[in-house]
């Protein structure tokens, strides 16, 4: 599977959450989200980002967008890296590989001179209508979340209404 384009249909996913809630993307229509994929739980570079996008999320709130961080990890150990680093975002658990592949994310990855699969650090912004906004490699960590949240800024104003708040996944 390849990542999704600029302007296409967001592939649609159910993943159970760290608050042991269903996460539905298309509950969430009419509102901006940013599905951030990560690799795994309490690394130096997935904490950073966790942090950065916690950080931010007084703003996304006020934007009326939902943010999820979405790595392979199961719910447990969401919970318990969530309540380590006083996380303030959903986290949603993605054992089955269930969005990561509909996104593409699970790709050929080299460390060290060693290839092995992978989910790769890629943020996918979503449109109110479900469509695929904008698609960021995160190539620095560092300033990631910044730079999502200046283009969740910039689609909302694009939108020119009020952003509504958005709504928490039913259970």
């Amino acid at each position: 599977m390849t990542l999704p384009a600029p302007g296409t249909p967001a592939p649609d996913f159910e993943l159970v959450t760290d608050s042991y809630e269903k996460f539905r993307l298309s509950d969430h229509l009419g509102h901006p989200v940013v599905l951030y994929f990560y690799p795994q739980d309490d690394t130096e570079g997935c904490t950073l980002e966790n942090i950065e996008f916690t950080d931010q999320m007084p703003e996304f709130r006020r934007l009326g967008a939902v943010v999820v961080g979405i790595s392979p990890d199961t719910v447990e150990k969401h919970c318990s890296f969530r309540d380590k680093y006083n996380l303030g975002v959903i986290l949603a658990a993605d054992p089955e590989r269930k969005a990561i592949e509909a996104y593409g994310i699970w790709q050929l990855k080299k460390l060290w001179g060693v290839e092995y699969m992978g989910v790769k650090r890629i943020t996918v912004l979503i449109a109110p209508d479900g469509r695929v906004a904008e698609v960021f490699h995160a190539t620095r960590i560092k300033g990631h979340a910044e730079k999502v949240l200046a283009a969740t800024r910039a689609l909302v104003a694009e939108a020119g209404a009020p952003p509504a708040k958005p709504r928490r996944s039913k259970a």
